[in-house]
């Protein structure tokens, strides 16, 4: 088989069942860029990165997401509408297509892997069909040195093949689309799709299912950050509620900006090598880590430019609101050394609330903190999901349900246990509508959230005077630096306050209903932790 690039190591895809295909190996991120636009795969932008459609998919297709269910996974997995089984022998015969498929082609592999910290390090190799795709997991997975490159063993395989298009009927799939794992052959197959998201997101749900199970270790859809004095901050939440922007701060280290695991002694590490943002309405002013940071090696996704230009329109959603970016860690100046942090001392809870009801920051007791992690409530945001036009109030528990494949009690017992020990304060954030729900209201201002979550992590937060909320129980700080007194109390911002209080009530409705399905698993502080109303 044929290598290119400054790797001459002979990669053998015959062993995972692709034969005769032309291999590109361990490509720079340079050839991957030149390949995608000599094959008029993309576009160069102004900044110098590249810039590509995904096509037909532009966010993941949740009900095309599979478990094989197996031996494994079969007593462990929380199957539902969120984890659904997949037939071990329908996954072979697909996956046998899909590397026919492959077979003969030019390919694209790479040697990576997953998770910071040396004991729970994971080695992933990509098998993908498009130079870009193979980009992008330069970019969010972790790099080896040329020298552990010489005896690189994958661990599991990540197998991309958009082209190829599933036959509902023969193949066991919902659609002509799929991304699949299977625990015991430890392959996450792709396909029909060319999102990129889904093959960061498929070694992450196995992770959620590896970490747990077998390394006593909390993963998490967070990001996380740590300051002068060593504090680890720990920022959990959705796409699109500022997970990313967040913890992109000048006065903090980095670690990492989406996956992390919490282990038994305390650390917290990146599972990743890069950073996933999405870019809509991207300024250097807001943002300006994430906008400088779009340069050579930058994979943009979705993006339209200025006419006549080769300037990217961030405001322009004609194709997707869920424009991205990806990036190597090392593209943003301010980043830890070695991706892992110590001592947790604050964990931010984010809510892109399209209500406009929840405080845009309270202090949460030990009970609250389990119950909303369980909840998991924001907004989905408009393009995050196939189908999803514009925000929808929704409950994710554990703020990732869409990559949990295990009980949402089980994360929030290991979470809990965490909190304690290390004696962290943890935080509710509103960073969604005041003033009004969606379509009457404004979104919060970035200004106004930073100033709160810096107040929260330099301790002047502290002593102020809290007031309890009367519909959440939620403790809501009276005062804060650099945001002003009427801000912080919800219902003062609304003109109509009868309006307020149904919406709110409405809400906490929406919540008891919701947490009827963890009641079972859950003590009596936990359920105490929910609206009083």
């Amino acid at each position: 088989m044929e290598n290119y690039g400054l790797f001459t190591k002979t990669i053998a895809l015959n062993e995972i069942g692709i034969n005769d295909a032309t291999v590109r190996y361990q490509l720079s991120p340079d050839e991957l860029h030149d390949i995608t636009l000599r094959e008029a795969q993309g576009v160069e932008t102004s900044t110098g990165a590249l810039a590509i459609n995904t096509g037909e998919f532009t966010g993941r297709s949740p009900q095309d997401r599979f478990i094989v269910k197996d031996s494994i996974t079969e007593d462990k997995v929380w199957w539902g509408n969120v984890n659904l089984p997949f037939d071990s022998r329908k996954f072979d015969a697909l996956y046998n297509k899909v590397a026919a498929y492959l077979s003969g082609k030019e390919v694209f592999v790479r040697d990576s892997y997953v998770c910071a910290d040396a004991d729970f390090r994971l080695n992933v190799r990509v098998v993908t069909e498009t130079a870009w795709s193979n980009l992008f997991c330069y970019n969010m997975f972790l790099r080896p040195t040329e020298e552990e490159l010489e005896d690189f063993k994958a661990d599991w395989h990540v197998v991309c093949a958009p082209g190829f298009k599933a036959n509902p009927e023969v193949d066991g799939t919902r659609s002509h689309n799929f991304a699949i794992l299977d625990f015991t052959r430890k392959i996450a197959l792709i396909g029909g799709t060319g999102y990129t998201g889904e093959m960061k997101k498929g070694i992450f749900s196995a992770l959620n299912f590896i970490l747990p199970v077998f390394k006593d270790t909390l993963p998490m859809h967070c990001s996380a950050n740590v300051g002068d004095h060593g504090d680890t901050a720990i920022f959990f939440g959705l796409s699109g509620t500022g997970k990313t922007t967040l913890s992109a701060d000048p006065a903090r280290k980095l670690i990492g900006d989406d996956e992390h695991g919490w282990a038994h002694d305390n650390t917290v590490f990146n599972f990743e090598g890069g950073c996933y943002a999405k870019v809509v309405n991207l300024t250097e002013e807001h943002e300006p880590d994430i906008f400088r940071a779009i340069k050579k090696g930058a994979l943009l996704e979705n993006v339209v430019f200025t006419p006549g230009t080769n300037e990217v329109d961030f405001e322009d959603v004609s194709i997707t609101p869920n424009t991205r970016v990806s990036y190597p860690l090392y593209h943003i100046n301010n980043t830890q050394p070695g991706s892992i942090g110590h001592n947790p001392k604050n964990i931010f809870f984010l809510s892109a609330d399209s209500f406009g009801i929840l405080p845009p920051i309270s202090k949460l007791t030990p009970g609250q903190a389990a119950y909303y992690f369980i909840s998991g409530y924001t907004a989905k945001v408009a393009g995050t999901e196939e189908g999803v036009k514009e925000p929808q109030p929704n409950f994710s528990a554990c703020f990732g349900a869409p990559f949990m494949p295990l009980h949402p009690a089980k994360y929030a017992e290991m979470l809990s246990s965490k909190m304690k020990e290390a004696g962290v304060n943890v935080w509710l954030i509103n960073t969604g509508w005041t003033g009004g729900a969606y379509g009457t209201g404004s979104r919060m201002k970035l200004k106004y959230t930073r100033a709160m979550i810096t107040a929260a992590l330099n301790g002047q937060l502290d002593n102020v005077s809290y007031s309890t909320d009367d519909v959440f129980g939620l403790a809501v700080p009276q005062s804060c630096p650099n945001v002003p007194d009427e801000v912080l109390n919800p219902r003062d911002t609304w003109a109509d306050k009868t309006a307020y209080d149904k919406k709110a009530a409405e809400l906490a409705g929406e919540f008891r209903k919701n947490f009827t399905k963890f009641e079972t698993f859950s003590n009596e502080e936990i359920i105490a932790g929910g609206p009083l109303a």
